[in-house]
């Protein structure tokens, strides 16, 4: 929708496509909102969790993991004045905000701020957002020293488990390669720091901060006092996937998991290996170890946080 929108700046026939991507979004919250009556969104848990239907009904699996964190991805910032250039697109907007209130309680629905021109799209609302944020920043759940793990570590201790057809089902915490052989043997997805998705998490939030401002801020790190905004909180999961390849003061990197001839040998401690993922305690890398189709995305966290620091409004502040 958003390439759409900018490609339709200068030639209209992508308006048609931005107005059939709008729709396609408003379609997918209205499922995510109305499976099972409740939707995705759990209230009590402040999360989004898959729901199977089982025997006809729809059985939410309550486990905190990267599934409840993607829905924050989908987010697009747009300025008033670009849709206003597109008089198809803006009928489209124009008539759900009219005839769909009930999509406005769930996500944010082209929010906007008449102040700076722009509107939001995307499909948590603004509470909703900062809830999900909280679990997000805790050390106890989502944040590692080294990026957002794919699971919750509150599975370490609480693990999830379900039991369908006589046979039981468990997702508990593990922060490195799987104990289960299920999937082929390949499903690490439980614990450990994936790149892929933690960038696009990072840069998301970077559009939350460009529509919300100052106003949205998150605790970096329950019980911590300290509070940043979004962009900040962004820059904060960069700092930490950017650690995993940075030399402590005894030479070692934790993405070498304490190997002493990456620390110590001449020939080896200026080898830097591009892991297809990592513990989420320690920061090992873990998998293929020249995954550098994603894993890569290192250099841009690196070049996005020196160009955070050289803002001349970062020296500004007190």
């Amino acid at each position: 929708l958003g390439i759409a929108v900018e490609l339709a700046q200068e030639d209209d026939a992508y308006e048609d496509v931005a107005s059939k991507f709008f729709e396609h979004f408003v379609g997918i919250c209205d499922a995510m909102n109305k499976i099972g009556g409740n939707g995705l969104w759990d209230d009590v848990d402040g999360f989004y969790h898959d729901v199977m239907h089982l025997d006809g009904k729809a059985v939410p699996l309550r486990v905190r993991s990267l599934v409840g964190l993607v829905p924050l991805i989908a987010c697009e910032v747009m300025t008033t004045a670009s849709v206003e250039k597109l008089p198809r697109l803006r009928k489209r907007v124009d008539w759900f905000l009219k005839n769909r209130h009930d999509l406005a309680e769930g996500i944010s629905y082209f929010e906007r701020d008449l102040e700076t021109g722009r509107g939001l799209l995307a499909i948590p609302s603004r509470e909703r957002l900062q809830r999900v944020l909280q679990r997000l920043f805790d050390e106890d759940e989502f944040l590692s020293p080294h990026g957002v793990r794919s699971l919750s570590k509150a599975h370490d201790v609480a693990p999830f488990s379900m039991r369908i057809a006589g046979e039981d089902f468990r997702a508990e915490y593990e922060p490195g390669e799987t104990k289960h052989r299920i999937f082929g043997g390949n499903s690490n997805w439980r614990g450990p720091v994936w790149f892929p998705l933690n960038y696009l998490i990072a840069e998301s939030l970077r559009r939350y901060h460009h529509f919300y401002g100052d106003a949205v801020t998150v605790e970096v790190g329950k019980g911590s006092g300290v509070r940043m905004n979004l962009r900040e909180a962004s820059f904060e999961i960069e700092r930490r996937l950017a650690s995993l390849f940075l030399p402590g003061a005894d030479g070692h990197r934790p993405c070498h998991g304490g190997d002493a001839r990456f620390a110590q040998d001449p020939a080896w401690k200026d080898l830097v290996l591009f892991h297809e993922y990592f513990h989420g305690d320690s920061g090992k890398g873990l998998g293929a170890s020249h995954q550098t189709g994603w894993t890569a995305l290192a250099a841009r966290c690196i070049e996005d946080l020196a160009a955070d620091r050289a803002r001349p409004e970062k020296h500004a502040r007190p």
